[in-house]
């Protein structure tokens, strides 16, 4: 996909995010507004209003407050200059997930609930890996879910991957196992495991990761090299309560966030770079395989924004 088709799609997806939060920003209906503590409050209800949160909205009204205070400011001026706020707050936090890992293969860990896009985002993510000539394996780590393992395989022959499996019920840690060593054996590049996602019993949980990271651990020591959690956008703020969890359950090292396209709460990728630190590596706007593209910070606070 170009460049310019991803921009299209980026304003796409995020059309009712930035349409919200335009929508609430003062000067919404033309004209200029002064930069007072009355207009930086609509500016700052605005941003929590759009699921940015209320530390991220707090710092914005604060820059804001810092460089432009008590000036007249256009509605086009306003949106360009929390576009670059966001975007100060997004740029330490993009990070693209790159194969760097020796011996390979690079072992990358997929968590997150069901129904968060987990085993779709796993099949974008190693379609990206192939448009950058690296190996993949993928392997069905997730066998408590009714149809997961065939849901996997499904995506996997799309993509002409191959895929590691057991039965629904097996042990995940053998499957891992056995991936491990046919990714070893064939010189594959990345391994991407799909784990299950079932948080109503977090201790069973935390005993099946803690399995699949012993039984890693035996093979290589460095892996899994990655714990990468998909989060889904239109749970807005609840999101960052699976972060909390995952964090505690799996040692979570980086982020993807999917369904921004289906949204009015994508400002919840600013409340999550802002409240974590954690690295987002990519985000989704669409069910296509091309929709699911690395995370670039100042594109995506200027769609956020409503800045074409």
């Amino acid at each position: 996909m170009s460049e310019t088709s991803w921009t299209q799609r980026l304003f796409g997806g995020f059309a009712k995010t930035s349409e919200r939060l335009a929508a609430n920003l003062p000067g919404a209906s033309g004209g200029t507004a002064k930069l007072d503590d009355a207009t930086l409050d609509e500016v700052e209800d605005a941003l929590i209003m759009s699921d940015l949160g209320p530390s991220a909205a707090a710092r914005i009204r604060a820059k804001l407050s810092e460089k432009r205070f008590g000036l007249e400011i256009t509605s086009r001026e306003l949106k360009e200059a929390v576009a670059e706020e966001i975007a100060a707050i997004l740029r330490p936090v993009a990070k693209p997930l790159e194969i760097t890992a020796f011996p390979r293969p690079q072992v990358i860990l997929v968590i997150g609930v069901n129904g968060s896009g987990k085993t779709t985002t796993i099949a974008k993510l190693a379609h990206l890996f192939q448009e950058d000539d690296y190996g993949v394996l993928l392997a069905a780590g997730d066998t408590f879910r009714a149809a997961a393992i065939g849901q996997l395989a499904t995506w996997a022959g799309r993509i002409g991957v191959d895929i590691v499996r057991g039965p629904e019920g097996g042990d995940p840690a053998a499957i891992v196992f056995d991936a491990v060593k046919q990714a070893t054996d064939t010189g594959i590049d990345a391994l991407i495991v799909d784990t299950a996602g079932r948080l109503q019993n977090k201790k069973e949980l935390m005993e099946e990761l803690a399995k699949i990271r012993r039984v890693l651990g035996r093979l290589n020591p460095e892996a899994p090299h990655d714990v990468v959690l998909v989060l889904d956008a239109t749970n807005g703020q609840n999101a960052l309560a699976q972060i909390d969890v995952f964090k505690e359950v799996a040692g979570v090292t980086g982020l993807i966030m999917t369904k921004l396209d289906g949204t009015a709460r994508g400002g919840v990728l600013v409340a999550a770079a802002e409240q974590y630190g954690l690295p987002i590596h990519a985000i989704g706007v669409g069910e296509k395989m091309e929709d699911l593209r690395p995370f670039d910070p100042d594109l995506v606070a200027r769609v956020i924004a409503g800045v074409a």
